[in-house]
């Protein structure tokens, strides 16, 4: 199951790779918390249409506990997106990318200060890896600070504490309700901000394009998928498999777009690909995942 649960997220990655692509076509529209107030309620919609046959599940089975943490998980699910959206209106793609995928160190030093949880010196030295290769594929090797950047760092910390409150805690619960708490918690609070700071969302084929693809596959699909995935890869090596996004969104960019990859970026994928083996090669060599378990996953 293990070995599933990690492939899993590794369709999440290649997903949400591409999507970066919609989302830059979405960022030259204008606005930020109407798009994704509408991708992330269109996002629950379908997950009820399509995985609750239409019909809202059943509220008064939910324990309060439940609500309690879809409500934690959205917020911090609004505030890392509206600030990552924000931050692109003031710094740059590269910039932005680099910092977002910060959360992939901050989710053990987390863990670890917060919680108590040692981490594997093989997690130490995969976390670095992936760290680098994020600057080096994000950033071509220069790093220059904008305007936007300290809106993304800020982002950064809720993207990681939303992976570690899905590891944590969306596992005790049904995860498609969940799923479409969540969604649902960070539409409203996108759209609330945008009442109060955007004018209205101008209608646009491209904008249309975006906010559905966004919708169905890396928000509705994916956030459903890594709530099961989680529950069975702990929380760092999920942010690590994760990270492969940036990896995928830079492939997407070089098929779609035309954008062209230096030999430092490449670099920078391979260190990230190196720092995903690693995180599960301590789990291989230490035998906590056997034949069986193996085989089970297939």
């Amino acid at each position: 199951m293990r070995l599933k649960a990690d492939l899993t997220l590794l369709l999440v990655a290649v997903i949400w790779g591409s999507a970066f692509v919609a989302q830059r076509v979405a960022g030259q529209m204008g606005s930020v918390y109407f798009f994704n107030g509408a991708r992330y309620l269109l996002a629950g919609l379908l997950v009820l249409l399509f995985t609750a046959r239409g019909t809202l599940p059943n509220l008064k089975r939910m324990p309060r506990a439940q609500y309690q943490w879809m409500f934690a998980a959205g917020f911090l699910l609004f505030l890392g997106s509206a600030l990552q959206q924000a931050g692109l209106v003031y710094t740059t793609a590269g910039n932005a990318g680099f910092i977002t995928s910060l959360y992939v160190v901050l989710v053990p030093i987390a863990l670890y200060f917060l919680w108590g949880e040692k981490p594997h010196w093989m997690s130490i030295a995969a976390v670095g890896l992936a760290g680098a290769g994020a600057f080096l594929l994000s950033t071509g090797g220069r790093f220059e600070v904008r305007p936007g950047d300290a809106l993304e760092i800020v982002g950064a910390l809720f993207w990681t504490f939303h992976v570690i409150i899905l590891g944590k805690h969306a596992s005790k619960f049904e995860a498609i309700s969940f799923s479409i708490g969540q969604l649902f918690v960070c539409s409203i609070l996108n759209i609330g901000l945008g009442v109060a700071f955007e004018s209205s969302l101008t209608f646009s084929w491209p904008l249309f394009a975006a906010i559905a693809y966004t919708a169905f596959f890396s928000l509705g699909l994916c956030y459903t998928l890594q709530i099961w995935a989680q529950r069975h890869t702990p929380p760092a090596d999920a942010a690590l498999i994760l990270s492969l996004e940036s990896v995928f969104a830079v492939l997407s960019g070089w098929l779609i777009l035309n954008e062209k990859l230096a030999a430092i970026q490449i670099l920078g994928c391979v260190l990230i690909f190196v720092a995903v083996v690693l995180s599960q090669f301590k789990e291989w060599n230490s035998g906590a995942i056997d034949h069986d378990h193996l085989v089970e996953g297939r």
